[in-house]
């Protein structure tokens, strides 16, 4: 956070200062909500949750070094502690963020602010974008995939006086979520990556996807900058809706575009980033055009897009071309279970197991098919979450392409995800090359029996499908001594 007295966030919350607080309490730190990641000088926010209630550790975060707290009832004795009473510690948290920023901007002209919100790869785009404005400036960002009306102004009250990008994931479940979040931080630059069926149930629609994703676009001043996939039609269309300029990307067609993609053996990409003459940044300055070769140790050509799209995000806020892509050689993505290689006992396991729908499912897929030439592939799927009354349909789908894909091995984890074994079977897939586990612990116990040297393995899910939990003890397996052929 920029240097703040409690004084001024009462006032800026409009909180009263409590727990023996004499305004001067001075905050240089974070805002956390975990006691237990408190430093010295943050300010705690105790919320009170669905399952842990935060003022039962002002204490701890006290002694941990908390400067202050913020609270929505007062406490006693060994719990009273400086802090700001506020009737919501959310809300209170989304109007310091709000202040912070705006005094951010005032106090630093050239801090710029960018958005980043799609049906999928909305993570990894950050994270490159992390990664790839670092070689222009200091670089906040939102932290793994903290991209909602809690974790967005946690992320904005990052913020230092020396922070020249701000760059922050923005997840949307229904229309106007978005509105919300660009209202406690406007972007100067908003990037879309695509409109797919991530969340359709509770959108009730695809259509209500890119109206509900279009917000970012809306919130633009007229001297920010749009930046967008002009080879998704529903993404394409939101130029209409910015009074902002447009700068679009893509391999087929765009402003910035990428060339001669390819994968290598181990599925890697590798294309060349095209710089046309007179692209501008949002400062009004020219970026130098050209090609530049980009190869990071990405796998999947579905990432690709996301590179591409960070480069060109990073190109309009401020970066230069030959700095940025040279930053992403061999670059990895910072947020674990995102098409994650592990290798161990001469098996490779990809760990994806973090977020999926029908989108990102059938990229992982086919990248897994590219894998396995040579070698024998094994897809271990979950249930792709919040897909509404699409839901058995879409799994069926699923079924089907791993079978057209002609993946070697196919296990399917859960009863929400049966679909998946069932459009298998009918698709073709006899002899048990499907398998339906009831159980991740099934699926642990399985998979340490058949997997061998020289497969290929990939494990996708939505999060709390739990796919998540296989990929350490598998690799504990793999990582023992195998005595007489038989593995300890």
């Amino acid at each position: 956070m920029l240097e703040t007295t409690s004084r001024d966030i009462a006032g800026i919350t409009g909180g009263r200062l409590v727990g023996g607080a004499t305004g001067e309490e001075t905050v240089t730190g974070e805002a956390r909500i975990d006691s237990r990641e408190i430093a010295a000088g943050d300010l705690f926010a105790a919320f009170d949750g669905e399952h842990v209630d935060g003022h039962g550790f002002l204490s701890r975060a006290h002694a941990a070094g908390a400067a202050l707290s913020l609270v929505s009832r007062e406490t006693d004795g060994e719990q009273s502690v400086p802090a700001v009473l506020v009737p919501d510690v959310g809300e209170a948290l989304s109007a310091l963020a709000r202040a912070q920023l705006e005094r951010a901007r005032a106090e630093r002209e050239d801090l710029v602010v960018l958005a980043v919100t799609g049906s999928a790869g909305k993570t990894s785009t950050k994270d490159l974008l992390r990664r790839v404005l670092g070689t222009a400036g200091e670089v906040v960002a939102t932290h793994a995939s903290l991209n909602n009306e809690l974790g967005l102004p946690l992320t904005v009250l990052r913020l230092t006086p020396t922070t020249r990008f701000l760059v922050l994931e923005m997840g949307a479940r229904g229309i106007g979520h978005l509105t919300h979040l660009t209202g406690i931080a406007r972007p100067d630059v908003s990037l879309v990556l695509n409109v797919g069926s991530a969340h359709l149930g509770e959108f009730g629609g695809v259509e209500n996807i890119a109206v509900a994703k279009g917000e970012l676009v809306e919130a633009l001043a007229p001297e920010g900058r749009a930046v967008l996939n002009t080879e998704d039609p529903r993404v394409a269309a939101m130029a209409a809706r910015s009074q902002a300029p447009v700068t679009t990307w893509g391999f087929a067609s765009g402003d910035v575009r990428g060339a001669a993609l390819g994968l290598d053996e181990d599925a890697r990409i590798s294309f060349t980033l095209e710089v046309p003459e007179g692209l501008t940044r949002l400062d009004g300055s020219t970026v130098p055009a050209g090609s530049f070769p980009v190869r990071p140790d990405l796998l999947g050509e579905h990432q690709a897009a996301n590179v591409l799209a960070a480069l060109t995000g990073a190109l309009v806020a401020g970066a230069d071309p030959a700095a940025a892509t040279a930053a992403l050689e061999d670059a990895r993505l910072d947020s674990g279970q995102r098409m994650e290689v592990h290798r161990a006992g001469g098996a490779m396991i990809i760990d994806d197991a973090y977020n999926a729908n029908p989108d990102s499912m059938r990229q992982a897929l086919k990248t897994l098919a590219h894998l396995g030439r040579g070698h024998r592939t094994i897809a271990v799927l979950g249930e792709m979450l919040e897909l509404g009354p699409d839901g058995v349909r879409l799994h069926d789908e699923i079924g089907r392409l791993v079978v057209r894909l002609n993946i070697s091995q196919l296990y399917v984890v859960g009863d929400g995800a049966a679909a998946i074994h069932h459009g298998a079977s009918l698709e073709g897939s006899f002899g048990g090359e499907s398998e339906y586990l009831d159980t991740v612990e099934e699926a642990i116990a399985v998979l340490e029996r058949e997997v061998a040297p020289g497969d290929v393995v990939l494990l996708k899910s939505s999060r709390d499908a739990g796919l998540r939990r296989i990929t350490p003890p598998l690799l504990d397996h793999l990582a023992q001594p195998v005595h007489g052929g038989v593995q300890e």
